[in-house]
């Protein structure tokens, strides 16, 4: 496999050193400059200079990942996050030039998803393309998976049941079948009214023939490295966040493989940007056209996890398609004319987020908020929810569930 392998990895890379272009601002010290020429070097020296390439790489990742993790995200320079990515590509290429193996490939994979999700794009996307390539040596990734998983999980113990609250006729959310463009501007964009919409994403291959299953999943991203979440809602003290492989997120959070009852949410990740095979699974809701930005303007998150999570009562500051295509989620929705009676944190971090827990209100604390009117859904596999800009909205995972959301303006 490792000479293969090689060639193929080889083609993902400029043709000669000179044709790897290292150009980095005045930001970045000099010192860290020579240590990524001295890389690129050993990149190209071959097999024999692969231990040292590798070595030098992990330098590079470690001085990085300091700047990446000093202070506020936000004000990462970009430099630093394309010195990071860069750090990736050798440390990626250098596993696989000498008799890489299967742990080596695992290895490449996730550093090449590392710098995807902490660095910045290089190379006109070659850490992706270098994770096509590996992924190609990835053993039984090609066999056929079912839903043995999924029936697995069924089967296990729960320490908490998930309740499915009914529904009150008066609060329902309306719905409405496949409505023309007009139809949907004129009367829900315009009005800022939400609605489930049905009829409109049965097409898609993850509702069909490439149906989203456990084992599906698995198939074509169970090697990827993805952030999780970790408790059961991002109010709580002990939330936090880790990197897992998603095979891993499944078997310790939806097959709960270790027997502990523990929450854990791929939540708000832009998933299909990191694994464009599941994004060919899925399509823009056409009534995205009805906005003001371009398709690439448009935000596409993931949000797959058990039974039981929860996201708090928040609002956001765009449009919202959320699509549903497994499992059933419990949404309840407050009009922004509600916000007073909703109790919005005081701090800046999570002023769009309220205070109250909505299934188990405080009322000595937040005796308002039982005056607030609201709407209320189950959705369903097939179904897709307009949340109004601005429109407060809390949801449950009444069961194992996969949620799509498409943020427009």
């Amino acid at each position: 496999m490792s000479s293969s392998l090689w060639i193929e990895i080889k083609s993902a890379l400029p043709a000669s050193k000179a044709e790897f272009a290292l150009d980095f601002s005045e930001k970045i010290d000099s010192s860290l400059v020579s240590l990524l020429l001295q890389a690129r070097e050993l990149l190209y020296e071959g097999a024999d200079a692969a231990a040292e390439c590798l070595q030098t790489s992990q330098i590079i990742l470690d001085y990085s990942w300091e700047k990446l993790n000093t202070g506020t995200w936000r004000d990462v320079d970009k430099e630093w996050r394309r010195v990071y990515s860069h750090g990736c590509l050798f440390k990626a290429a250098c596993l696989c030039q000498a008799g890489a193996s299967q742990d080596s490939v695992a290895e490449a994979i996730k550093t090449c998803d590392l710098g995807l999700l902490m660095g910045a794009a290089i190379m006109d996307n070659v850490l992706g393309r270098l994770i096509n390539v590996l992924q190609k040596h990835v053993p039984g990734r090609k066999r056929a998976l079912h839903d043995e998983d999924l029936d697995e999980s069924r089967k296990k113990p729960r320490t908490e049941s998930v309740v499915t609250p009914g529904i009150k006729p008066e609060a329902a959310v309306s719905r409405i079948h496949c409505p023309s463009l007009e139809h949907f501007r004129t009367n829900y964009l315009i009005p800022q009214k939400p609605v489930i919409v049905q009829g409109i994403i049965e097409h898609w291959p993850a509702l069909k023939e490439r149906q989203w299953s456990i084992g599906y999943i698995r198939q074509a991203a169970g090697c990827r490295t993805v952030p999780v979440e970790l408790g059961s809602r991002y109010t709580d003290e002990e939330w936090s966040q880790t990197l897992l492989t998603v095979n891993d997120f499944i078997d310790k959070y939806i097959l709960c493989q270790d027997g502990e009852r523990c929450m854990g949410y791929l939540a708000q990740h832009q998933l299909f940007d990191q694994i464009p095979e599941l994004k060919r699974d899925i399509c823009i809701p056409d009534y995205c056209c009805l906005g003001e930005g371009d398709e690439e303007d448009i935000t596409i998150n993931a949000w797959f996890g058990p039974g039981g999570t929860v996201s708090p009562l928040h609002q956001d500051p765009q449009n919202n398609f959320l699509a549903q295509v497994v499992g059933s989620k419990y949404i309840r929705l407050y009009s922004p004319d509600e916000t007073e009676k909703l109790y919005p944190h005081q701090s800046q971090l999570l002023h769009n987020t309220s205070q109250v827990e909505v299934e188990n209100p405080d009322l000595q604390r937040f005796p308002d908020f039982a005056k607030a009117q609201f709407q209320e859904c189950v959705l369903h596999p097939g179904e897709v929810l307009f949340i109004p800009v601005k429109y407060w909205h809390y949801v449950r995972s009444l069961d194992i569930s996969f949620s799509v959301s498409f943020w427009w303006s």
